[in-house]
């Protein structure tokens, strides 16, 4: 009994590691959105020899509209951490133009979260959650990152959440 609880486990394992990126989110029933073109003077990635720079994202609900508000007066931390998760999935759909295919990333080498915040808020790791959970569900090992999560007195558009990032493609 024992053996067979082993093998299954290790068969999921093995079978959740094989799975594509883009496999891994029609799972988790996450449809990309299209990327806009920026709103001033920026491209959403620059590409330097193997890696990836992308500007700051901010979710972006699936209406189509920002998600707005500030930590600490008018969002919760899960409030935050969904925003961030919205965030992520942003980003994504920026790499997928990129890239054509997901499988191309190497690594995700670094990521800054900004917090829009009160100044008596602390939490902003735990809100930088939810892009950062979302990026090692998607791409694994590959989606471990060093990171900064920062506080902000404001964000563009009364954004929750802003984050940048650099990739290692191959």
């Amino acid at each position: 009994m024992r053996k067979g609880i082993l093998l299954l486990f290790l068969t999921a394992s093995l079978w959740a590691q094989a799975q594509s990126p883009e496999e891994k989110l029609k799972a988790l029933g996450i449809v990309l959105p299209e990327v806009q073109s920026p709103i001033a003077s920026y491209v959403n990635v620059v590409r330097t020899g193997n890696l990836l720079y992308l500007s700051g994202k901010g979710p972006v609900q699936t209406d189509g509209k920002y998600a707005t508000g500030k930590l600490g007066k008018d969002m919760t931390i899960e409030e935050g951490y969904q925003a961030a998760r919205l965030t992520a999935i942003m980003q994504i759909a920026v790499l997928k133009k990129e890239l054509g295919d997901l499988s191309k990333l190497k690594r995700i080498v670094k990521v800054l979260g900004m917090v829009n915040c009160t100044e008596d808020f602390a939490d902003q790791p735990k809100v930088i959650n939810g892009f950062s959970d979302l990026m090692v569900a998607i791409f694994g090992e590959k989606g471990k990152h060093a990171r900064s999560a920062v506080g902000m007195y404001a964000l563009p558009f009364h954004l929750p959440v802003e984050v940048e990032m650099i990739v290692e493609v191959e």
